[in-house]
């Protein structure tokens, strides 16, 4: 394992020598430590590398990734994982808001709580959150899927697309055009794929689905209070 004391490297120095890092490379696993709430730490990652961050973490950790898996051994501030593109995000404790915002592949595995907007306008990526989710989260949700093992907080896939949203707990409220869905053997076979892919233990039959009404696609005067 390659180990980088971030209290000795400048995260820009440490940023450029992982973006650089050439697909074929032998160096593979990485740890960076005393990252002491840096932001942006370890993002446009392009390689299929395997970075751990030993610590807590500021805002938008592991922005843009491409193939690579990074694991954040602590908290992490707003907007982790912002336009994933592919690779895994892995957070051991809880993040705060828009987790995975605009994310368009790759999978996001939050293991304590989300906060507000978690998956806002989320284009592809697919979030597993072991607890919590705060408000507004999967508002403009386009697609993609969102899995929450606890409880949802209010106006929950506000403006929705077609993202998929699962809950196991309770949902606070729901948002402008969000509906609770049939959860069909397809859905559940999903949903038991994602679970595994995270990790979790848990019956895919003990989840709601919830979805688009598709009413607020094209605008009409009739609807004009829900926008």
């Amino acid at each position: 394992m390659n180990t980088i004391d971030l209290e000795k490297t400048t995260l820009r120095e440490v940023n450029q020598r992982l973006q650089g890092l050439p697909a074929e490379t032998n160096e593979r696993l990485w740890k960076l430590t005393n990252p002491h709430g840096e932001h942006a730490c370890a993002v446009g990652l392009t390689a299929p590398i395997e970075v751990h961050i030993d610590g807590h973490i500021g805002y938008y950790c592991a922005g843009m990734n491409q193939k690579a898996k990074v694991v954040i051994h602590g908290q992490c501030g707003v907007g982790v994982a912002e336009n994933m593109m592919s690779g895994e995000v892995v957070v051991k404790g809880t993040a705060s808001a828009a987790a995975g915002a605009t994310g368009q592949g790759g999978l996001l595995v939050i293991e304590g709580d989300a906060g507000t907007r978690c998956g806002i306008s989320m284009k592809g990526i697919d979030i597993v959150v072991k607890g919590s989710v705060g408000a507004m989260s999967a508002f403009m949700a386009q697609s993609g899927s969102l899995v929450v093992c606890g409880d949802a907080g209010a106006n929950l896939g506000d403006s929705i697309y077609e993202a998929k949203l699962y809950v196991r707990g309770t949902v606070e409220s729901l948002g402008a055009d969000c509906i609770e869905k049939k959860m069909t053997p397809h859905h559940l076979e999903k949903l038991g794929r994602l679970l595994k892919s995270a990790g979790i233990d848990a019956d895919p039959k003990s989840f709601r689905r919830y979805g688009s009404k598709r009413s607020l696609y094209n605008f009409h005067v009739d609807n004009v209070d829900a926008y």
